[in-house]
């Protein structure tokens, strides 16, 4: 026989204690992580105890993230002995978790009283509504709460540094997060949440505002968007949909301030958004400085890759009509032909439904907090239409097009605001088989002039000063105090 009990504290763990044979160990397995423990004991009976932390790339230990995770026992007592197992929803330091059978649900520590719709109706209306001053603060988000990087963590950085006496909130969806040092990590949903919301004097996002934000007299929203577009976007979508029209203007009011990585993206997204009587300040990306000033052996280092390792970086955009990441690539078998070791990294939107890519050289980043440190590392950019393209090429590092469903997001899904074709900085290939030619030969010579014509468009402001630059205007313009 085995149970099943959670231990609280700290160091949250799930602990199964049993008679008979003790297995040889356990794991709990999730999309996107897993911890495993060996038994305790005698003969007499034994204990596992699963961690339901974990430390992800060289970082602080913190709880798993979200998600159904299975109980995999390692010999000793059969499946059907953990089919019994039933434990509550019980809320833990850091999440909240449930067993039923080999299933272990794990959450984001959101009290049940208030994880309902009618329980977040009620903290919205207490906050969005409420009379309590405003906080000399910022309250930051990425990627509705998913990661810690981005734009918004660069400011984070350089307004920790320049005006250190600004408290900083960062939205997360869980506490599996990082969150920069002296900064409070506040989970969505939760009253803390909505709280700091409500009364920081600043928000600086990188998406869409979201659970109907209000926005409180005296309060700013920066937005610093995440990438100069290829793709069409909001009002610029294929197809009129009223109801979408509607959404776009009713969120770009929210706004006060847009940043653009450079006057193309500022041009497009003033119209794409509406967005046309308030100010776009064009800086330059604050998320690229790193790729300017940063160390690309400190960020090998983080994810276990060698000096002298050839890294290539697979970073394709999600798709409207999919939620999960695109198979074009077998990594594994793009490792082997070519020596690399291939970093696979899903869009943010992938991030909950995936699961990690596996294989013999290669690493799924999709889970890893900051892409900038990832371009950082790469040698070799393979993407598609994501606007990851206009970050890598201030690398000056070539980049590779795999577009085997082009005509189909070109003409059906999305389009384009100029022809990729005939613009792009490196080669378009349709199949793995031409992507290992064209990495064999990268960088192609044939690119230099193309190359140096959109590093004049696209990456005129990033000159690894572009953080400095927006916090100096926020300081300037009194939205927080120093």
């Amino acid at each position: 026989m085995i149970t099943a009990a959670f231990v609280g504290g700290p160091a949250p763990a799930l602990q199964l204690t049993g008679d008979g044979p003790a297995p040889a160990g356990a794991a709990l397995v999730g999309p996107r992580a897993r911890t495993t423990a060996v038994p305790e004991g005698g003969v007499d009976g034994w204990t596992l105890t699963l961690p339901l932390t974990a430390s992800r790339w060289n970082g602080p230990t913190l709880p798993l993230p979200s998600g159904a995770y299975t109980l995999v026992l390692d010999g000793g007592p059969g499946a059907d002995a953990l089919a019994a197992l039933d434990v509550a929803d019980t809320m833990l330091e850091g999440l909240r978790v449930a067993v039923s059978g080999v299933e272990v649900r794990i959450g984001p520590p959101v009290d049940p009283v208030y994880d309902s719709a009618e329980g977040q109706d009620a903290l919205e209306r207490r906050y969005a509504g409420g009379a309590a001053e405003l906080e000399n603060a910022v309250f930051f988000e990425s990627f509705y709460g998913r990661t810690v990087g981005c734009n918004p963590l660069a400011i984070d950085r350089e307004l920790a540094r320049a005006a250190p006496g600004v408290r900083r909130y960062w939205s997360v969806v869980d506490r599996s997060i990082a969150v920069p040092d002296g900064a409070i990590p506040v989970v969505e949903g939760t009253p803390a949440w909505w709280e700091a919301r409500a009364r920081a004097r600043l928000l600086v996002v990188n998406d869409w505002l979201r659970r109907r934000y209000v926005r409180r007299p005296g309060q700013v929203v920066l937005q610093t968007w995440h990438g100069t577009p290829l793709k069409r976007l909001a009002l610029h979508r294929p197809g009129f949909d009223p109801r979408r029209m509607l959404a776009v203007i009713r969120e770009s009011r929210r706004w006060d301030v847009l940043l653009a990585q450079n006057p193309y993206a500022a041009r497009i997204l003033r119209k794409a958004y509406a967005f046309l009587r308030r100010p776009v300040w064009v800086e330059g990306y604050p998320r690229n400085d790193a790729l300017v000033t940063g160390d690309a052996a400190a960020a090998r280092e983080a994810l276990g890759i060698g000096a002298d390792e050839r890294v290539v970086l697979y970073a394709p955009t999600w798709r409207d009509d999919r939620d999960r990441m695109v198979d074009f690539v077998d990594p594994e078998a793009l490792a082997e032909a070519t020596g690399s070791v291939v970093l696979v990294r899903g869009h943010s939107r992938t991030l909950i439904p995936g699961r990690d890519a596996e294989g013999a050289r290669v690493i799924d980043v999709t889970g890893f907090g900051d892409t900038t440190l990832l371009l950082l590392a790469a040698d070799v950019l393979v993407t598609d239409y994501s606007s990851v393209m206009f970050d890598f090429t201030v690398t000056g590092k070539p980049v590779l097009f795999l577009v085997p469903d082009l005509e189909h997001y070109r003409g059906e899904l999305r389009g384009f605001y100029f022809d990729l074709a005939e613009r792009a900085p490196g080669p378009l290939v349709r199949t793995q088989a031409e992507l290992v030619e064209a990495l064999a030969a990268a960088p192609d010579p044939a690119y230099e002039e193309r190359y140096a014509r959109w590093r004049s468009v696209f990456n005129a402001r990033d000159d690894g000063h572009a953080a400095e630059r927006v916090v100096a205007r926020i300081l300037d313009q009194g939205f927080v105090q120093r």
